[in-house]
């Protein structure tokens, strides 16, 4: 089952691991690499709204979603953040942070907002080809791993 707040973000063609309630898709607009987008497939618009099962598979998502991309950037921190103001379905953007730049396929992103708050506004849009190759390479981490 997909929700339009999957759609908006690429998916399937962005798609990256399904844990459970829970689908991982590469973020279109990067503000830093790695950027992701953690959507939940439940139909709820409220966190609390969530069934106990879809909270027991976020664990298991954000553990998953911890070891592909510490692997991948290397990052510093990583912020969750559960916006909802314009995509009502649950889902959190995910931002790797680190200190300087990181690359990938010739897609150079440097984190704009370190040590601060993400900058959202910065960062790398992909085009399909560079959205495919990033997908592809978290998929096999995420596989791999």
């Amino acid at each position: 089952m997909t929700n339009a707040t999957m759609e908006k973000f690429g998916h399937p063609r962005s798609a990256v691991a399904e844990i459970g309630a829970w689908t991982v898709l590469v973020r279109p607009k990067q503000p830093t690499l790695g950027s992701l987008v953690l959507v939940c497939r439940e139909q709820a618009t409220a966190f609390s709204d969530l069934s106990p099962q879809a909270f027991a598979d976020l664990r298991e998502a954000v553990a998953g979603i911890e070891r592909v991309l510490k692997g991948f950037v290397d990052y510093e921190r990583i912020n969750y953040l559960m916006l909802m103001m314009v995509d009502p379905d649950v889902h959190f953007h995910v931002i790797p942070r680190y200190e300087g730049t990181r690359s990938f396929g010739g897609v150079e992103v440097a984190d704009a907002g370190w040590p601060g708050p993400p900058n959202l506004g910065s960062g790398a849009d992909l085009d399909d080809a560079a959205l495919d190759a990033l997908a592809a390479e978290l998929k096999a981490r995420w596989v791999a791993a």
